[in-house]
C-alpha cells in the first residue's frame, strides 16, 4: 500500500521540538554555571586564588543580565564562575528552553565583552524551582557551596605553590572538610576566616531604591525624586542567619 501524499504518517516537525513547550511557573532561580573556565583563568593569568578582576567582571554580567537583558531577574547572586538569578516573574510564558538559553548566551556574551576575551566563552543553564521560603534555603545553599569552594581553592593554591601538581593536590585535599581546609591554611598563617567577604559569601547584586534631588520645570523647585539603582554588596551576612534571611525577603 502506497502513501497518498509525500512525507503522509510523518511527524510533522514542530511537534520533533520535545522540550519546546515545557514550561514552569515562578518563582524559580536560573543557575549559570561557567564552562571550562579554568582555561579562561590560564590565558587571562588570573591571580590565584582569586582574582577581583574576574569577581569584578562577574558582577558586569550580573548587572547587564538584571538592566539590559530583557528578562528582568529581581537579584543575582554570584561567586567564582557561578550566577543565581531569582525571578518572581517569567518571560517567554515560562519556556524552559528559551529562559535557559536566552540567559547563558546573554552572560557569556557579556562576560566576553566585559574581558575583552579573545576566545568564546559559555555558560550552561538550568531552572531551579522554588518558593519563597525555599528561595532563602536555595541562597543559604550556595552561599555554603562558596565557603567550601573558597577554603579548596586556597588549600589547593597552597600545595601547588609547594611543589605538588593540581591533579597531586586534588587527591590530597579528597575527603577534607571544610574544618580541616581552615585548620591546613591556618597552620600555613592564613586565616580563612578573616579572607576578603566577597571570597568567602559571595557578591549580590540587587536593585535598590535611592533619592535623588531633581529640578521640577513648572514649579521651579528642586524636588526629591525616588529612583532605583543597581547596587552591588560585597560584604553579605550569612544567608542562613537572621540578618541574611530579612535580606533576602526584603528583595523578594
Amino acid at each position: 500500500m502506497t502513501r497518498s501524499a509525500e512525507g503522509a504518517g510523518e511527524v510533522p516537525m514542530e511537534k520533533r521540538e520535545l522540550f519546546s513547550r515545557l514550561a514552569m511557573f515562578p518563582p524559580v532561580f536560573v543557575r549559570l554555571d561557567g564552562r571550562a573556565f579554568h582555561r579562561l583563568a590560564r590565558i587571562r593569568n588570573f591571580r590565584k586564588p582569586f582574582d577581583d578582576r574576574f569577581s569584578d567582571a562577574m558582577c558586569t554580567v550580573c548587572t547587564a543580565l538584571l538592566r539590559d537583558s530583557g528578562m528582568n531577574p529581581l537579584f543575582a547572586y554570584t561567586f567564582s564562575d557561578e550566577i543565581s538569578l531569582f525571578f518572581d516573574r517569567l518571560p517567554f510564558d515560562g519556556r524552559v528552553e528559551k529562559i535557559d538559553s536566552v540567559c547563558a548566551s546573554f552572560a557569556a556574551s557579556a562576560l566576553a565583552l566585559a574581558l575583552d576575551a579573545s576566545a568564546p566563552l559559555a555558560f550552561d543553564a538550568r531552572v531551579v524551582a522554588v518558593s519563597p521560603e525555599a528561595a532563602v534555603e536555595y541562597l543559604a545553599f550556595r552561599q555554603r557551596e562558596a565557603w567550601r569552594n573558597h577554603c579548596n581553592a586556597y588549600c589547593q593554591h597552597a600545595l601547588i605553590s609547594e611543589g605538588m601538581t593540581s591533579r597531586q593536590a586534588a587527591s590530597a585535599l579528597k575527603g577534607t572538610g571544610s574544618p580541616g581546609m581552615h585548620e591546613m591554611m591556618f597552620s600555613r598563617g592564613i586565616n580563612l576566616a578573616q579572607t576578603p567577604a566577597w571570597e568567602r559569601r559571595g557578591v549580590l547584586v540587587c536593585r535598590a531604591a535611592v533619592e535623588k534631588e531633581g529640578y521640577n520645570p513648572i514649579s521651579g523647585e528642586t524636588v526629591t525624586v525616588a529612583r532605583r539603582e543597581i547596587r552591588v554588596n560585597r560584604d553579605l551576612p550569612l544567608f542562613s542567619e537572621p540578618d541574611g534571611i530579612a535580606l533576602i525577603r526584603s528583595l523578594m
